[in-house]
């Protein structure tokens, strides 16, 4: 039987376990000091948040400290839980790449794979017809990405080879397809609501009209065409 040959890139098990341990850890050390000072703060009559820490005062020990300690575990486990899935990774085969996030999988062909390139903590595909197949966040090794995509054969850029293309996008911009305006101005305001998830899909609807778009660390948003 041909078994299909990969290279999978994924946060080291170490990482994983020190996000694991660390935040429930970190958790009920924070939770534990605010219990420890809530009797001191609730006498400051200055103090902001009187009530919450005269209640924490009021609670009886050894009780207190045990709820201030469980309730940080458990808020560290969140935490690290949301981590979990947000956690990227990537499955590299001669055939395709592979990406999986939050149990969710995407699948891209080869022959719609034109370069890969990584743009300061994003992994980004480019397709065939210079736009982006995908763009995906992420807290892997840079090397071994570089390595995993080589060994496959893709092409491995050091950077956007079409950055110079991009414009900032204003309301009304000419030169875009029809109601790729429209998006934008949607997109500006769920970026400005830290909607993430309504950004990326708008992102997927502007690629569908041959637009590429990308913003900075100001949410301001630029765009390129696509070549045929």
């Amino acid at each position: 039987m041909d078994v299909r040959r990969a290279t999978v890139v994924a946060e080291p098990g170490w990482q994983v376990g020190l996000v694991w341990a660390g935040f429930p850890l970190a958790g009920a050390g924070v939770l534990f000091g605010l219990e420890s000072i809530a009797g001191w703060v609730a006498g400051l009559s200055w103090a902001p948040m009187q009530g919450p820490f005269r209640l924490v005062a009021s609670i009886p020990e050894p009780w207190g400290t045990v709820g201030s300690l469980g309730a940080g575990l458990v808020l560290g486990l969140v935490v690290s839980a949301i981590a979990a899935h947000e956690r990227l990774t990537v499955e590299v085969f001669n055939e395709g790449v592979e990406l999986e996030r939050g149990g969710k999988t995407r699948n891209f062909d080869r022959t719609l794979v034109s370069g890969v390139f990584l743009d300061g903590k994003k992994l980004v595909l480019l397709g065939v017809d210079t736009g982006e197949l995908a763009r995906e966040s992420h807290d892997l090794d840079a090397g071994a990405l570089a390595d995993a995509f080589q060994t496959h054969g893709y092409q491995w850029l050091d950077g956007d080879p079409y950055a110079a293309d991009y414009r900032r996008w204003v309301s009304g911009t000419p030169d875009l397809p029809p109601g790729a305006d429209a998006l934008l101005k949607v997109r500006a305001d769920a970026l400005r609501k830290d909607d993430g998830e309504d950004a990326a899909q708008l992102r997927e609807e502007l690629a569908r009209l041959g637009v590429v778009v990308r913003e900075d660390k100001k949410k301001r948003q630029f765009w390129r065409l696509t070549r045929p």
